[in-house]
């Protein structure tokens, strides 16, 4: 059994116990979020010990060579002795400068960072409300040069983020913004390669991005589109996602809804997501594939289309998770 040290108290962790779990036991508070890995808010350093390979996957090799590591992810082999992170290492500051109801519970929150800020559409980042509460959500827009950033948030019941932008921020409101992370975003690599897009909900963030994306870059393969929703009023970005594709051939938008005897449109389809987008593409083989959404889509979606022909290097998954005990959909609470 392993010990950690934190903050002057030494910490037994039995093993397949998190160091997160163990400090959460015992009364620490410990910023974190979805306890599976991905939001790396729970981000610690060690300071004596070495920490598991797997506690530091996904982190840049810099933050990896600091000996920073996710709480969530370690199950500690020998002793060790941690502390938080200095966060004006990990941060840097944002300001809201727009908030626009995309749905009645799907807000886009545009922010502005203080200095340049370098990711690709699609990946995601940690925003932090204050030193304790942060969430991570997808980038939907493509990089700026005045660092404008855009998410698409759904309120969440009993979201403690979600909650807060949705009814008490407002335009000037101050943001800490870490990242950015994943590696679900477009590459030109093979520009006449088709691409197949798949997402529920705010998983059309991701998704949104990457789509701008390869049109600014000339992508000459088709591109298909799946949005699914519970209902009509989830499909957010409907009217502008048919203009778009109206005004570029390759691109095929395909909306969905789960709920609902009749067809609740024309232009919109009742059933599975999924399905759909098995059924209207045919064989996956030779497809780049983009996943995101509720976690149980995108895994299951992901076997599928492997199944089906598609190789797995081509497939690339963002499953939102919810913050807490026990994943969810989505991720953005």
């Amino acid at each position: 059994m392993a010990r950690v040290k934190y903050n002057g108290l030494v910490v037994e962790v039995p093993a397949g116990r998190s160091v997160l779990d163990a400090l959460l036991d015992r009364g620490e508070t410990i910023p974190h979020g979805c306890r599976a890995g991905a939001c790396q808010t729970c981000l610690m350093q060690a300071t004596q010990g070495t920490v598991p390979a797997a506690s530091q996957r996904g982190l840049k090799a810099a933050h990896r060579e600091r000996g920073l590591f996710l709480a969530c992810s370690c199950m500690p082999e020998e002793d060790l002795e941690v502390c938080l992170p200095d966060t004006q290492q990990l941060r840097i500051a944002a300001s809201i400068v727009g908030r626009r109801a995309l749905a009645d519970d799907v807000m886009e929150l545009s922010l502005r960072t203080s200095e340049p800020f370098s990711y690709r559409a699609g990946q995601y980042v940690t925003l932090w409300r204050d030193a304790e509460l942060g969430r991570s959500y997808s980038l939907a827009n493509l990089p700026q040069t005045d660092g404008l950033l855009q998410f698409h948030i759904r309120r969440i019941e009993g979201g403690a983020f979600s909650g807060w932008i949705h009814d008490s921020a407002r335009v000037g409101d101050a943001l800490d913004v870490q990242g950015p992370m994943g590696d679900c975003f477009y590459t030109a690599d093979d520009p006449e390669q088709k691409l197949l897009l798949i997402g529920t909900g705010t998983g059309l963030a991701p998704l949104y991005g990457i789509l701008q994306d390869a049109l600014a870059q000339g992508h000459r393969g088709a591109i298909h589109l799946f949005h699914g929703a519970l209902a009509r009023d989830g499909l957010y970005l409907h009217d502008s996602l048919t203009e778009l594709a109206a005004q570029h051939n390759k691109l095929h938008y395909h909306a969905c809804v789960l709920h609902g005897d009749d067809e609740p449109a024309a232009d919109i389809r009742a059933g599975d997501v999924g399905a759909l987008a098995l059924e209207r593409i045919g064989t996956p083989a030779g497809w780049k594939c983009y996943l995101c959404g509720d976690p149980t889509l995108v895994n299951g979606l992901r076997k599928k289309l492997f199944l089906a022909g598609a190789a797995m290097k081509d497939i690339h998954a963002d499953a939102f998770l919810a913050s807490g005990p026990a994943p969810r959909d989505p991720l953005n609470d």
